[in-house]
């Protein structure tokens, strides 16, 4: 009975030493109790640095050349190969423009040809038996003139023709209208059967150079200037909102309109955008001092940010924070991001 009872008794205090344990190690990972790793981790000072005070505005992408395709021989619009949002490169066929007497003309002058062509073979002959009876002393002097005369007169009868027959064949040619450089369709104000005149626009294409258009309360016009760095986000709506490109400041227009500045800027991937099409950027609007610090010291717990610190005697105390806006530096390529509330400048955080 009493090996039992001591048996039993030693069991009982095996498990209270278990259960002690699994509490102390929870005390230490939640921060009830300082834990030994984390204060062996590494360190990092809060200091205050200067940063960009970024601003969130909406910019509109536009096209730095807008350039109209236009009809050069007048007509009926055959046949269109494009449609609004077409992609198109210099020298592609976008629409055929015919006039039906081209055609006319072009059966005119090949009837007008095939008989001057008898003509001048008939001249050539003559001029030819003409030199023939020449040299034999039975022609005339005048009658070899007559005949070399007539058959210059025929072949050059015939080249005007067929000069005649080019320019309707270029005519016919500059019917089919060009696309004059790379871009996108905007505009197509004409349809098959549109009676055009030559000058008139068959379509506007946006070339492919891309900018976006930023339009500034007139309080940012002493902040932005040529070469700023803006960050460019997504095309739509996430709950992330974290930017997806980057660019700069190409040109700060010298005039106020409306009470605006307006900017121009350039980033890449705009090419896929439409013409138009709003995109959020990120622009600074001067400088301001923030607290600065690697994401990697920071933890959340129960749905509250927090910062572990160590104190004057060693051990380590987490704080209650609040964050700031998702971070859009990068330092030596660790993520970091701005605390707006629970740490002062000299404060040392430790690693969680």
């Amino acid at each position: 009975m009493y090996r039992t009872m001591n048996v039993a008794a030693a069991r009982l205090g095996v498990e209270r030493s278990a259960l002690a344990g699994a509490l102390l190690a929870f005390a230490a990972a939640t921060g009830i109790l300082p834990s030994a790793a984390a204060s062996a981790g590494s360190m990092f000072e809060v200091k205050e640095r200067s940063v960009d005070d970024l601003k969130a505005v909406y910019a509109t992408v536009r096209s730095t050349d807008e350039i109209n395709a236009r009809v050069r021989t007048g007509g009926t619009v055959a046949s269109l190969a494009i449609a609004r949002g077409s992609e198109v490169k210099t020298g592609d066929v976008l629409a055929t423009v015919t006039d039906e007497k081209l055609a006319l003309k072009m059966k005119s002058l090949d009837a007008q040809i095939v008989g001057l062509k008898s003509r001048a073979e008939t001249a050539l002959a003559e001029l030819q038996r003409q030199e023939q009876l020449a040299q034999k002393g039975f022609a005339a002097g005048a009658k070899l003139d007559e005949a070399r005369a007539a058959s210059e007169v025929a072949a050059n009868a015939l080249k005007s023709a067929e000069a005649e027959r080019a320019v309707i064949t270029q005519q016919v040619q500059e019917g089919n209208v060009l696309a004059p450089a790379n871009g996108r369709v905007l505009t197509l104000p004409v349809t098959a059967g549109t009676v055009v005149m030559p000058g008139e626009t068959i379509a506007k294409i946006a070339a492919n150079a891309y900018v976006l258009r930023l339009e500034l309360p007139e309080r940012h016009a002493r902040f932005i200037q040529k070469g700023d760095p803006i960050a460019v986000g997504s095309r739509e709506l996430s709950g992330s909102d974290a930017p997806i490109g980057k660019g700069s400041i190409t040109l700060v227009y010298p005039e106020l309109q409306d009470g605006r500045v307006i900017a121009n800027a350039q980033a890449d991937g705009l090419g896929k955008y439409f013409v138009g099409e709003r995109v959020l950027v990120w622009i600074s609007a001067g400088k301001r001092n923030a607290i600065i610090v690697p994401r990697a010291y920071l933890f959340n717990r129960f749905g509250l940010d927090y910062a572990r610190l160590e104190g004057s005697d060693g051990k380590t105390i987490d704080v209650v924070i609040q964050l700031g806006q998702p971070a859009r530096l990068e330092d030596q390529g660790e993520a970091l991001v701005e605390v707006l509330a629970g740490l002062r400048p000299g404060d040392r955080l430790v690693r969680p």
